[in-house]
């Protein structure tokens, strides 16, 4: 199975990159995670995404808060799908991230999901995996049975309560 690469920009990103690490584990998805800034170590960034394909990687993950360049910046050196996280920041709450994540130019396509949302982007992430991985996507149809019965669980309780 190909693996997801985890990349920040910066260790403030940790506690949302988290969230998608504990899927990723749940799944039993193999990953590396990594800290490079689209403007501080641009080489290091461009040389980590341009090797990714080659380095067993089927999918990226980047987290980034404020500008997040990151994610642009590296799906302009790969054409392997990249998912980007917009993280908050102390400033705009996060939606300066989410449009500069979101806002790309085409041909240089990056897929967003919602303000640090780690846990769904991990999830795509596999959703994409498993487009020829059948043991994967097994996983991903329990893992859907098993969140609606907790909801529906949650459901029960509520209507005994109440």
């Amino acid at each position: 199975m190909k693996k997801i690469a985890l990349i920040m920009g910066s260790d403030s990103d940790l506690p949302i990159v988290e969230k998608a690490t504990a899927v990723l584990k749940e799944l039993g998805i193999a990953y590396e995670a990594h800290i490079y800034s689209a403007h501080r170590t641009p080489a290091e960034a461009r040389d980590f995404t341009v090797a990714a394909r080659d380095n067993g990687f089927g999918a990226l993950i980047c987290f980034a808060g404020m500008a997040a360049h990151l994610a642009g910046a590296v799906a302009a050196n790969t054409t392997l799908p990249v998912i980007g996280v917009p993280c908050k920041s102390s400033v705009l709450d996060g939606m300066d991230a989410l449009l500069s994540t979101v806002q790309m130019p085409t041909g240089i396509p990056v897929a967003t999901v919602a303000i640090g949302g780690g846990a769904n982007a991990a999830l795509l992430a596999a959703q994409i995996l498993a487009v020829e991985d059948k043991e994967l996507a097994a996983k991903l149809d329990q893992k859907r049975k098993s969140d609606a019965a907790k909801v529906l669980e949650k459901d029960a309780s509520i209507a005994a309560t109440l």
